[in-house]
C-alpha cells in the first residue's frame, strides 16, 4: 500500500486542489491514475530491457534507466544507487 500512496500522491501533487481536498479537473478516479501510470511504467520497463541493441557492459544504463522510470512515477528506489 506503501507504493499506492507514493504513486498517487506523485499523481496529484500538480493537480489544483479545493479545501474539500478534492480535484475539479481530474477525470480520473485515484485507482485508476495509479493503474494507468503503473502500466505504463511496466511497458517502458520492458521496452527498456528487450533493447538487445546494447552490449553487456551496457546493461548498467538499463537498469539505471528503470530506476528513473520508476522514479518517474514517483517510486523511490532508495538511497543505494547514485546513478547520478
Amino acid at each position: 500500500m506503501d507504493q499506492y500512496m507514493e504513486m498517487l500522491t506523485h499523481m496529484l501533487k500538480n493537480q489544483p486542489a479545493k479545501i474539500e481536498v478534492t480535484f475539479p479537473n481530474l477525470s480520473f478516479r485515484a485507482d485508476e491514475i495509479v493503474s494507468t501510470a503503473a502500466f505504463q511504467a511496466l511497458l517502458q520497463i520492458q521496452k527498456i530491457l528487450q533493447d538487445n541493441s546494447l552490449s553487456d557492459r551496457e546493461c548498467f544504463y538499463k537498469i539505471e534507466a528503470i530506476v528513473y522510470e520508476l522514479e518517474r512515477i514517483g517510486l523511490s528506489c532508495g538511497s543505494r544507487h547514485d546513478f547520478g
